[in-house]
């Protein structure tokens, strides 16, 4: 069995995260695995840098660097990949923490993958989000497909994941974050090496802890954002090597994400009082109206009730 004690370089992008970045430095900190913690700071307004420094065990391994502007998560990870040099790369979020022993538990399958995911807690609940049960291999078309949002269950995506990525795979292919996207760039970077070939191992829950905000980059996004995720499917259906499932799979994912960005282009357009944009909103492949007729039913139903309850409240003051 190949040694693999210090590893792995833990990299954490991290902007006004100074509640929580303390937290997820010393989760780090505390895995024998961990070679190396990289904290970039986004350019945070708070005092993110020196949370993270309080959480220092002396050890050597923590390094803190600022990104002169904020450029969003994909370049602070990018910046962080290349402060690193460590044989595996473990992305940790600002807001999320280890559970002790994850690392080593994952690097069990070092020997067969290139990324190794584990199946993720979110609180509150404390259950995996996934449901995984055994160890298993996931492909292009497959990862693509677990990636289409559900509205009728709670999200699971698999671009959540937060694997062990294999450095040399990433360098030989030249696979990096795309930078100009602030929403969906782990979607990309693991679907682009999945097309170059990448072996990704899904594994049951071995410690990662997602801490859902209400507020999360993840819940909250620009039509500009959503537009690069989008878009990002026709990039990779270019790639060579795809099957017509695969590339089936990404035209659903594009239209999945289209209805998303419609809808929010639809509400700009209402809110311009813009008849021409709101029938451009309608004007797309299926099932894009649908999905807006479906959400338009939605809010007309809830104003109703809202109306009704104020009837009702004036009638019992009356």
């Amino acid at each position: 069995m190949t040694d693999f004690t210090s590893s792995v370089a833990v990299i954490i992008a991290a902007y006004n995260a100074s509640a929580t970045v303390g937290r997820a430095v010393a989760s780090a900190l505390a895995e024998s695995e961990a070679a190396q913690v990289v904290v970039v700071d986004d350019d945070s307004t708070d005092d993110t840098r020196e949370a993270a420094r309080k959480a220092d065990d002396g050890s050597g391994r923590l390094r803190i660097v600022r990104q002169v502007f904020n450029e969003g998560p994909a370049a602070a990870r990018n910046r962080a990949i290349r402060e690193t040099d460590a044989p595996w790369i473990a992305v940790l979020d600002a807001d999320d923490y280890f559970l002790p022993g994850r690392l080593k538990d994952l690097l069990r399958h070092a020997d067969s993958a290139d990324f190794i995911a584990d199946d993720f807690y979110r609180t509150p609940d404390g259950n995996p989000v996934l449901g995984v049960k055994e160890p298993r291999r996931v492909g292009f078309e497959e990862f693509v497909c677990a990636n289409i949002t559900d509205p009728k269950r709670q999200r699971q995506e698999m671009g959540f994941l937060k694997p062990l990525m294999r450095r040399d795979f990433l360098m030989s292919h030249n696979i990096a974050y795309k930078e100009n996207m602030r929403l969906g760039e782990d979607y990309e970077l693991y679907a682009r090496s999945l097309a170059s070939g990448a072996r990704m191992m899904l594994v049951p829950a071995q410690g990662y802890v997602s801490v859902w905000r209400e507020t999360s980059l993840s819940g909250d996004h620009r039509a500009f954002d959503l537009e690069q995720l989008r878009d990002c499917d026709r990039s990779l259906a270019a790639m060579p090597g795809l099957s017509a499932a695969d590339r089936d799979a990404l035209r659903r994912h594009f239209l999945s994400v289209d209805c998303r960005l419609q809808w929010r282009n639809l509400i700009d357009a209402v809110k311009a009082r813009s008849p021409s944009r709101m029938l451009a909103c309608f004007a797309r492949p299926w099932p894009v109206p649908g999905y807006l007729f479906a959400r338009l039913a939605e809010q007309a139903v809830a104003r109703s009730g809202k109306a009704l309850q104020r009837l009702k409240v004036k009638h019992e003051v009356e």
